[in-house]
């Protein structure tokens, strides 16, 4: 028994080629969110404009939101909406929100600014 199994007892890990999946070890909330944290960064999928509301409690709950646009890109009268309720929501909030590449966008919630200068060797 080694180290590990000493602190943890002798139990079957799911480990697969030397790999331990450590995901049943964090703790999460009803809804799949990790806990003890105070603010998360999460990947969106807009699929329709409706599904705005969600996004955007999500980041007045005070988390940052990179939002993945690609399935409306086509459809630019739903895109401009989309994109100026979200301003609107970032001004209320005291927020932020910037374009990422062609098809992404982040949202931050009050008291955090994204930087738009990309980072480059030795952060010039």
């Amino acid at each position: 028994m080694g180290i590990v199994g000493k602190i943890f007892g002798d139990k079957k890990t799911d480990d697969v080629g030397g790999y331990v999946d450590l995901e049943k070890y964090v703790e999460t909330t009803g809804k799949g969110t990790p806990t003890g944290a105070k603010m998360y960064v999460r990947v969106g999928e807009i699929q329709r404009y409706e599904d705005i509301k969600d996004f955007i409690d999500y980041v007045y709950g005070g988390n940052v939101l990179i939002l993945d646009f690609s399935p409306l890109a086509e459809d630019e009268v739903i895109l401009k909406r989309i994109t100026n309720d979200l301003k609107k929501m970032t001004k209320e909030i005291n927020g932020d929100i910037a374009g990422i590449g062609n098809n992404l966008m982040i949202i931050a919630p009050s008291d955090v600014k994204v930087e738009r200068r990309k980072l480059r060797g030795k952060f010039a």
